[in-house]
């Protein structure tokens, strides 16, 4: 394995063989949950576990220490956070009313990047609150990762009506986002959001699975509390490695490939002529290109479902079953809903076919899908103590087996997903469908 620099890789598209819009991966996915919403730290050890023990899942470097890339999503550690931002002498408003991001940036630009976004911001209607420098331990990662390694910054951002009107206010931050990417570039300001939500917070880079918890001081942290971890080991299959490449993205960790995905991206650009959406209406010209330019093909999957969901109004389980359906034509034993279904979503989007395991989660729902090639293994173990293990290998967790409520495959075109609710602020048992 190769990482290259942005120069280099641009110089290898224009005079070699390598084309980027052919580029796959072929990795480990897994999460850790508890059904019934209840935070802790043993979601990130059990995370943690679920990710090291998937090294044969990803590849590293000439140097042995350079990965191909690792990383988790996880509900946002509210009190972790609050408690540093505070000594930074900022007050965050309660959760759900702000949102915050991890950004790699560069060490030259950082000044202009962080003038940029924050007038993007107000454009928005947003306000930045803070700027979070993160712990993290250079020293641990590979010499070639280290060449290509950014400048880390946390922001957190929220509104005035965050409270009155959420919904608005998780608009305007999707939107922030699509036009921080869209917008830098043009500016040639090096900027890339792991993720911007209010639920959910990506750590990921240019590693190993040994190596994430032991970069960034955050995840080693007692305080870190979720109740949801979904981690990503990653293999570039004909890809070059970068810190932007690693997953889970924003939404979604992918194992496997999509091989429509030239006609699935052409595709999308042909709509945004048509499209209409009552969420975004005049400004949903400000959310093009949908599918950024120079992601993999688990990049362009995470962007199409982002747009589903928050410019659609779809959930994500109907985003990621428009994107994936079943076989369901001729399947006699499929309800007729769900067939209804189907057939609606497929007069608005062609499946993005795979072979592919995707797992997701915005913090609200966590689950799994397996294209209808079903060529990409996946295993769920639900435990008495209400925690949901899934992941591409068996024996990754140390269950015990009289703890087991249930375990199974997950079949070709089949699904697992939970719903997270609330009330009062309080999490309350989630439904296994």
């Amino acid at each position: 394995m190769v990482i290259l620099t942005k120069e280099q890789q641009q110089d290898a598209a224009n005079n070699g063989l390598w084309l980027p819009q052919l580029e796959r991966d072929a990795c480990g996915v897994g999460f850790v949950c508890s059904i019934k919403g209840v935070t802790s730290s043993k979601i990130m050890s059990d995370a943690r576990t679920m990710l090291e023990r998937m090294a044969h899942r990803g590849a590293c470097g000439c140097d042995n220490d350079s990965g191909d890339g690792a990383g988790v999503l996880t509900a946002i550690p509210d009190d972790l956070y609050r408690k540093s931002v505070e000594q930074d002498g900022s007050d965050l408003p309660p959760i759900g009313q702000y949102a915050t991001g991890i950004l790699f940036l560069e060490e030259g630009s950082y000044k202009q990047a962080k003038e940029a976004f924050q007038d993007l911001a107000r454009a928005c209607g947003l306000r930045v609150i803070a700027w979070r420098k993160l712990g993290t331990n250079r020293e641990c990662i590979g010499e070639e990762a280290r060449k290509t390694e950014p400048l880390i910054r946390q922001v957190f951002v929220s509104a005035d009506y965050a409270e009155s009107d959420p919904a608005k206010f998780q608009r305007s931050v999707y939107l922030l986002r699509k036009q921080a990417v869209n917008n830098m570039a043009r500016q040639e300001l090096e900027c890339y959001l792991c993720s911007l939500s209010t639920s959910t917070i990506v750590y990921k880079g240019q590693f190993n699975t040994q190596q994430l918890f032991k970069y960034y001081d955050d995840l080693t942290n007692p305080e870190y509390q979720t109740h949801l971890a979904l981690v990503h080991s990653r293999f570039s299959t004909n890809t070059f490695p970068s810190w932007n490449r690693a997953q889970p993205n924003r939404i979604l960790a992918h194992n496997g490939e999509i091989n429509t995905l030239r006609g699935n991206i052409n595709l999308m650009r042909a709509r945004e002529g048509v499209m209409k959406s009552k969420h975004y209406r005049d400004d949903l010209q400000k959310l093009f290109p949908i599918v950024e330019e120079g992601l993999t093909d688990s990049g362009c999957l995470d962007n199409v479902m982002e747009f589903l969901v928050h410019a659609g109004g779809r959930s994500l389980p109907e985003a990621a079953m428009t994107m994936v359906p079943e076989a369901w034509e001729k399947d006699d034993d499929m309800s007729s809903e769900k067939k209804h279904f189907y057939r609606w979503a497929a007069m608005s989007m062609e499946p993005w076919d795979g072979p592919a395991l995707l797992a997701f989660s915005d913090g609200r729902y966590i689950g799994a899908i397996l294209d209808r090639n079903g060529l990409r293994p996946a295993r769920y173990y639900l435990t008495e103590d209400d925690h949901l293990y899934l992941s591409s290998e068996v024996g990754v967790n140390d269950i015990p087996i009289e703890s087991v409520v249930k375990k199974t495959e997950v079949m070709k075109y089949g699904w697992i997903s939970l719903k997270f609710a609330r009330a009062n602020r309080q999490w309350f048992t989630g439904r296994l469908e």
